[in-house]
């Protein structure tokens, strides 16, 4: 079923609704063809305007040329930009930049999309209620998890191995935001929240937690009191790649989400002249990570016993940053104190 783009336009509003499509890539030629020849007949009404671009984040196989190959294939329905700027938040601010829409879709590289997806996702955002929209994205094969790993209820951690997302068959508002691969704004958002943050996503630099750069803006949204839309019949079809499913990498990744969480959090204002952040440390090592593994260490069953294990990593992650955070903020500390003391002495000397 499509979804009706509604005829209410606001003051100032044209008659033509622009859509774009921003789809980040980086070294996954072969993935790319399908998802680029999925989006490339997707089922839109002749009176909105819409585009892809593929934002090629510094790759080095056949990106470009294949990319290059659907924008003649597709004249004016394709574009191709290059970012080189290695890392996931970068591609997609230059997608931001470059976008001729006034709609904001994101999809991945290794993905399918139903011909009526963009159209479902994106039909609410020409009113001025919401300001965002996530989809419905589901697994493009079966799969039959390991025996440690569970992909429902309370230990459900599916969402690390793919951003799936599934929050039943009727519409509704987001409590919670939805992942990149299946998520679509207006373009003002970004204008009057600011971009992705480039200090999360994915990277090859180490120094960055390589996740939640999506969660943390559309929790900015709505922090903000904007509204996010749930439209499951806006439906894609992820793949679950094979090296992820180890037990290394869902480890390796809940260490980056509590890296990521102290990120988005603001840590307050200082007590009694100490940095919050080390009360933070003295909490999670003293009360929190002892419960975790606790937990982790007692539970008899299998598949709760590693999620369990996840969540101890997540909290390690969090110590890990908050100290981290403590430590710039000593840092910057000395560097004012030693400042003063030297403008002091300038003072007296003269």
């Amino acid at each position: 079923m499509i979804r009706a783009m509604p005829e209410i336009f606001g003051p100032g509003r044209t008659n033509r609704v622009t859509i774009t499509v921003i789809v980040c890539t980086y070294n996954r030629c072969q993935s790319l063809v399908k998802a680029l020849a999925s989006l490339a007949v997707s089922a839109v009404p002749d009176s909105i305007e819409w585009e892809v671009l593929v934002v090629n984040n510094n790759s080095t196989d056949r990106t470009c040329e294949l990319a290059e190959e659907f924008c003649r294939r597709y004249p004016g329905r394709f574009r191709y930009l290059f970012e080189p700027q290695q890392g996931l938040s970068y591609a997609r601010n230059a997608g931001i930049r470059e976008a001729k829409g006034d709609i904001l879709a994101f999809t991945d590289d290794d993905v399918t999309v139903e011909p009526t997806w963009l159209q479902n996702l994106t039909a609410c955002l020409n009113e001025g209620e919401w300001a965002g929209a996530g989809g419905r994205t589901v697994l493009s094969h079966p799969f039959s998890p390991p025996r440690w790993l569970t992909l429902s209820g309370p230990d459900n951690l599916g969402y690390v191995i793919a951003p799936l997302f599934d929050r039943g068959p009727e519409p509704c508002v987001l409590q919670e935001a939805p992942y990149g691969a299946n998520m679509a704004f207006r373009k003002e958002m970004f204008e009057k929240y600011g971009s992705f943050r480039i200090d999360m996503g994915a990277s090859p630099n180490r120094d960055v937690p390589s996740t939640n750069e999506d969660i943390e803006f559309g929790s900015r949204l709505m922090t903000a009191g904007e509204r996010l839309r749930y439209e499951p019949s806006a439906i894609l079809y992820h793949p679950i790649a094979e090296d992820r499913v180890q037990k290394p990498y869902f480890l390796a990744r809940f260490f980056d989400i509590g890296r990521a969480i102290v990120r988005e959090s603001e840590p307050g204002p200082d007590i009694l002249g100490i940095s919050r952040r080390c009360f933070t440390v003295l909490r999670l090592i003293s009360i929190q990570l002892p419960i975790e593994v606790l937990h982790w260490v007692l539970t008899p069953d299998r598949k709760h016993r590693f999620h369990q294990k996840c969540e101890t990593w997540k909290t390690v992650g969090q110590i890990v940053e908050s100290y981290r955070q403590w430590g710039s903020s000593r840092r910057r500390a000395s560097d004012v104190a030693s400042k003063e003391g030297e403008h002091r002495r300038r003072r007296v000397r003269m």
